[in-house]
């Protein structure tokens, strides 16, 4: 008896998708949907945004981007939530609507659900270390924990998980540094 696989899915495929308020990301050629993000995502991911912004100012060394397009390759396209990419990896990775190739810095604000924590801890992570992205965090605010993932090879690693007064230190952006209470603040 045979099984039969699914097609998979490629960027082109997304293109016809309806504009109906999802995200819609291709992961390997499976497609992952997820509806608009909870308050405290939003916050949170306000807050890291602030943070890099404030950081970017006095250290002009490149730019961060909100839920940009990030297209690896025909069977891989992310949504992350924030990226960070220096001005040298611009003059090759940016197109006119998308990132055409992995960015220094990929971060997740995790939603609820163990659907959505799955996709960003194990699949998003394995594409995006398969692809080159230096460093990953994925940011918890049930828990209110950072997780540091850095490249080792083409996986990334466990770094670091921080919490409290835990301080964020990263050799992707010299000299940057936050304590883990000021990403969760709330306003």
């Amino acid at each position: 008896m045979s099984t039969k696989a699914e097609p998979l899915l490629t960027v082109s495929d997304l293109e016809a998708l309806p504009d109906d308020g999802n995200k819609y990301e291709l992961f390997e050629g499976e497609l992952f949907v997820s509806r608009a993000p909870t308050l405290s995502h939003q916050r949170t991911l306000g807050n890291v945004y602030a943070i890099l912004r404030a950081y970017l100012d006095k250290n002009p060394i490149g730019e961060v981007i909100l839920n940009p397009g990030v297209i690896f390759d025909r069977f891989n396209s992310a949504i992350p939530d924030a990226i960070f990419v220096t001005i040298e990896q611009f003059s090759t990775i940016g197109s006119e609507d998308h990132i055409t190739q992995a960015p220094a810095l990929a971060i997740e604000v995790l939603s609820t659900g163990a659907g959505n924590a799955r996709r960003d801890r194990e699949v998003k992570r394995q594409v995006y270390g398969k692809h080159g992205v230096k460093e990953y965090w994925i940011i918890d605010p049930q828990q209110r924990s950072f997780e540091i993932y850095r490249l080792e090879g083409n996986a990334l690693k466990l770094s670091q998980t921080l919490i409290n007064d835990d301080e964020v230190l990263t050799p992707v952006l010299p000299g940057f540094t936050c304590r883990i209470g000021e990403i969760f603040a709330s306003r």
